[in-house]
């Protein structure tokens, strides 16, 4: 088992930054992968950004240059810093890993961000 739990939401300007935290607990033989998802109201949820058990990252398009992905292996944290913050970063943001023999998908209950002008 393993569970995820999400931290460091709330409202900010656009302009400012934001750091969001995902911490892990329990059990488990390997981690594939981690990632953040998000979704606004009435839009399909999309993949911000992603990590792989050796360190690689990538990022959609639109978060590209202004956030960042990183994970602490000892801690079992994994964070998300997002920079430039804009109105239309708003959303629930999700905390995902991937693991198990079966690259089974574990995720965190979603964090609220809320950028406003």
């Amino acid at each position: 088992q393993l569970q995820l739990v999400e931290s460091g939401g709330g409202f900010v300007l656009a302009g400012g930054s934001m750091r969001l935290s995902c911490a892990a607990s329990g059990s488990i033989s390997s981690i594939h992968a981690m990632a953040w998802h998000r979704q606004a109201p009435g839009k399909q949820r999309e993949l911000v950004a992603s990590i792989d058990s050796g360190g690689s990252t990538d990022y959609a398009a639109s978060v590209k240059g202004r956030f960042t992905i990183s994970r602490d292996i000892i801690t079992k944290t994994g964070n998300l810093q997002m920079n430039s913050l804009k109105p239309e970063d708003t959303a629930v943001y999700y905390c995902n890993v991937v693991a198990g023999l079966y690259r089974y998908n574990y995720w965190g209950q979603g964090t609220q961000v809320t950028v406003s002008s």
